[in-house]
């Protein structure tokens, strides 16, 4: 079929011709569905958009304009169109940009900056209380995530010895801290 009987084809459906419109979904709808099967990437999705790209079509047929360019063009952008304005409808909408205010800042405000810096020294002021072995075993559960059995090898003592160490360690920190 030549670009001048879709173009014909068009102009007889802009009237109304159910019969050329008909025709125009047999010839152009295999074309028009792989573009909205390329855009979608879901063939139910795409299926369901080439019937309602050629309702557009019978419904906007009149402003199809006669010119040299190739009709199915114009029938191409209908789907393309038709085809990314359902993937925009898939996607979440943005949220109001008013919303931000509502969101908390994580980080601890100049007065909890204060404190937590005095706490910090007093930590570090009890962590030096302890010997030196038992403060890195401190230091390395509690601030570095190390594991007991990491823990335990490093400082070549068994498991259970490394928990005592460890819980020894807490309560002198505690005392410490409640001074």
């Amino acid at each position: 079929m030549t670009p001048q009987d879709i173009t014909k084809l068009i102009v007889r459906t802009s009237m109304k011709d159910r019969a050329a419109f008909d025709l125009l979904y047999r010839q152009t709808s295999a074309k028009l569905f792989g573009v909205c099967l390329r855009v979608l990437n879901d063939r139910g999705d795409a299926e369901e958009a080439l019937q309602e790209v050629f309702v557009k079509i019978w419904t906007k047929a009149d402003r199809f304009a006669v010119s040299d360019l190739s009709p199915i063009s114009w029938l191409v952008a209908i789907a393309r169109n038709h085809a990314i304005d359902r993937v925009r409808a898939r996607r979440k909408p943005a949220l109001d940009i008013d919303a931000a205010l509502d969101v908390a800042d994580p980080t601890p405000g100049p007065e909890a900056m204060v404190v937590a810096g005095g706490e910090s020294e007093r930590i570090h002021h009890c962590l030096d209380e302890l010997e030196k072995d038992r403060a890195a075993a401190v230091r390395g559960a509690y601030l570095k995530g190390e594991s007991y059995a990491e823990l335990a090898e490093r400082h070549g003592v068994p498991l259970n010895t490394m928990r005592t160490w460890l819980r020894r360690s807490l309560l002198k920190l505690r005392e410490c801290l409640e001074r």
